[in-house]
């Protein structure tokens, strides 16, 4: 084939050539000893040039089975490595055919397996940067290095890391949300107290104000605990802030209440009053909890408790003076004179607290409401028990009065009075008998002795009911002697007969005429000289008492053990 390819060839022949040389020998007068030698040489030469070209070709053969075995092994191992179903089956044909045949599949292997490579590395990239943000490993989030197990590189092994990598992401999502909403609520709270929202932010994390040029928010565990923590402490300080102001805001309507501030300097402060009902969470008015607003507040309380200060004294009176009025209004003496002294020699010495002696003034207050209103019923039935006694004082001078039913002015009204009077003077034991029933539950309750301008009601209602039943006794005492002398002069007259009298004239005497229709008046005059009961003159001009305990102070305080 190369000699019909090569026109050398075809001219040049071994045979010619050895010619040519035996002329070139013949030329030179060679030996056939020589002669033999070099065909010899030339016979070996060859010889040696078509050996090694053999060996050779044999070497050069089992390099190509030698190559197409690891082929055809490294199609195997791809396809085990790669998860590949179908299995390599080997061509027919002559060694460089099966080569030809073989050499496709294992191209097409190997850029599977590039492109699985380079699969399983961004995947891989992937978790190890998302492990670092968690973790908070700064360094090694923009500079991963995955390392690929080569070794199994199958869609199932893949599918398992990439599913890691989804629950990663999904991880990653839902702390960043969580991050994203302490940030938000920290927003939130640094804009209701004031606070420089961005310094606090940047004291857990940098990433978290300036996240730009590619760097990301900070999600780790330690950055979430962090902000949690800021969350916790400033909804503390926020609570802590609204508590603090609420009783800033309560003590201002308090002391305006006291000081009667105008409506206008009220409205200066309303935005503070307006958080006194409001919850925690209600409070989201920027810089309504802001450390100048309360400042502010401590100021205004402050002064204005230097105003309730001077006010005290006159705030304090006025509660004195509607304790007595309540006092007197149920008939309960109290010495105001002692009481007032008493009161600004608390308040001089400056031992006590004015608030609080406010505050258990109005206690008293409320006390003495209560025990007016329980003696109210009794009152009622005194005031009812004292007209009766006072009806029947009148009665008693009334029926004294010999010229009563003689003619003159004012008769026929006495005549209505005395039959009124007799009426009422018949309920007497009935109304004091009930009225004694119920002093005693009264007091029964009350645990306490009812008194009535410093006496013992149920003392004057014995006293009186044993009065009563002495004149009762006397007048019937009267009356028995009266009827005896009137039976010896019915006596006397049927022994004796009758003796003339003087007749009086139809008209009464111009002496009698000045006391017709009204009985003779004693100087006593009411059951306040009788039975030992005040009128009402008589109340007003009597001495006042304080009662016990009229201003209550604390066991231990000194000034309460010297009065």
């Amino acid at each position: 084939m190369r000699a019909s390819t090569s026109p050398s060839l075809t001219q040049t022949t071994c045979g010619s050539l050895l010619q040519e040389l035996q002329k070139i020998w013949d030329e030179i007068g060679e030996s056939d000893s020589e002669r033999d030698k070099i065909l010899l040489e030339l016979e070996q030469d060859c010889l040696n040039l078509y050996r090694r070209k053999v060996e050779n070709t044999r070497k050069y053969k089992a390099d190509l089975y030698q190559t197409l075995a690891e082929d055809v092994a490294e199609i195997a191992r791809l396809n085990a490595v790669l998860g590949e179903r179908t299995s390599f089956i080997r061509a027919k044909g002559t060694l460089r055919e099966q080569q030809s045949s073989t050499k496709p599949v294992l191209d097409d292997l190997r850029l599977k397996k590039q492109q699985r490579v380079k699969e399983f590395s961004e995947t891989e990239s992937q978790i190890i940067r998302i492990c670092a943000e968690i973790a908070g490993n700064d360094q090694f989030i923009n500079n991963a290095e995955p390392q690929v197990d080569e070794q199994d590189l199958t869609t199932e092994r893949l599918a398992e890391r990439k599913s890691h990598l989804e629950e990663l992401q999904n991880e990653k999502a839902l702390r960043l949300q969580k991050v994203n909403t302490h940030i938000s609520t920290i927003h939130e709270l640094s804009v209701v107290m004031s606070v420089d929202f961005r310094t606090t932010v940047a004291e857990v994390h940098p990433s978290l104000v300036d996240h730009g040029h590619g760097q990301l928010k900070s999600i780790s565990n330690d950055t979430l605990a962090k902000l949690t923590s800021v969350v916790n402490s400033l909804k503390q300080e926020k609570q802590q802030r609204l508590e603090k102001i609420k009783d800033l805001g309560i003590a201002l309507v308090e002391l305006w209440s006291l000081l009667d501030t105008s409506t206008v300097d009220q409205k200066k402060f309303e935005h503070v009053t307006w958080l006194i009902p409001s919850s925690v969470d209600e409070v989201t008015r920027p810089g309504s909890l802001s450390l100048d607003v309360i400042e502010r507040t401590e100021i205004e309380v402050e002064q204005l408790n230097i105003l309730k200060a001077s006010k005290m004294r006159e705030l304090v009176m006025k509660r004195q003076t509607e304790l007595e009025e309540i006092y007197r209004g149920v008939h309960v003496e109290v010495d105001s004179d002692a009481a007032r002294k008493m009161l600004i020699n608390l308040i001089d010495s400056g031992k006590v607290d004015l608030s609080e002696m406010l505050f258990r003034m109005d206690d008293q207050i409320r006390q003495a409401k209560e025990e007016a209103q329980s003696r109210k019923d009794i009152l009622d039935r005194v005031e009812k028990w004292k007209y009766a006694a006072e009806e029947e004082n009148w009665l008693d001078e009334y029926e004294k009065d010999d010229n009563r039913y003689c003619a003159g002015r004012g008769v026929h009204k006495n005549l209505k009075r005395a039959e009124k009077a007799r009426a009422l003077v018949g309920k007497i034991p009935t109304l004091v008998e009930s009225l004694i029933t119920k002093v005693k539950a009264w007091e029964s309750e009350k645990g306490m002795t009812f008194f009535y301008y410093k006496e013992s009601l149920l003392q004057k209602l014995d006293e009186y009911s044993l009065q009563r039943q002495q004149r009762e006794d006397e007048k019937r005492k009267t009356r028995e002697q009266k009827k005896l002398q009137e039976q010896l002069a019915t006596e006397k007259e049927a022994l004796y007969g009758s003796r003339p009298s003087a007749k009086k004239p139809l008209g009464p005497s111009i002496s009698n005429n000045a006391m017709v229709g009204t009985p003779i008046a004693r100087k006593i005059g009411t059951p306040a000289g009788r039975y030992g009961i005040s009128s009402s003159k008589e109340r007003r001009d009597s001495s006042r008492v304080i009662p016990v305990n009229f201003v209550a102070l604390a066991k231990d305080d000194p000034v309460s053990h010297a009065s």
